[in-house]
């Protein structure tokens, strides 16, 4: 019996532990809350700003931009479709890459 009592937190009865409970349960939530906000201000938030400075670079991308692909490979942009580029890599030789892959645009 002493040890149910003991293992409930509390007195048998309820009587001293009913106020209690609610802010306990309250300080259990503060540290999840606190340990998301640091996950989403170094983590999450740099992320997502990262992705849309990628998407706003690819939107700008046009025939005649020096690129570097994800991959290394330098080249210039030839033609640009819905999702394709086409880069001159070397003299007459142009391959097709997907245009998420590109990952910057040189300045020269």
């Amino acid at each position: 019996m002493f040890g149910l009592a003991f293992a409930m937190g509390s007195a048998p009865g309820g009587a001293a532990g009913g106020a209690s409970g609610g802010m306990a349960a309250f300080q259990q939530v503060i540290p999840l809350v606190f340990m998301f906000a640091i996950f989403y201000f170094l983590l999450i938030r740099p992320q997502q700003k990262k992705a849309k400075e990628h998407k706003a670079l690819l939107e700008a991308m046009k025939k005649g931009d020096n690129v570097v692909t994800a991959g290394g490979v330098h080249g210039k942009v030839t033609a640009v479709e819905n999702d394709l580029v086409t880069l001159e890599i070397a003299n007459n030789v142009n391959i097709k890459i997907t245009k998420s892959y590109i990952a910057a645009i040189k300045k020269d």
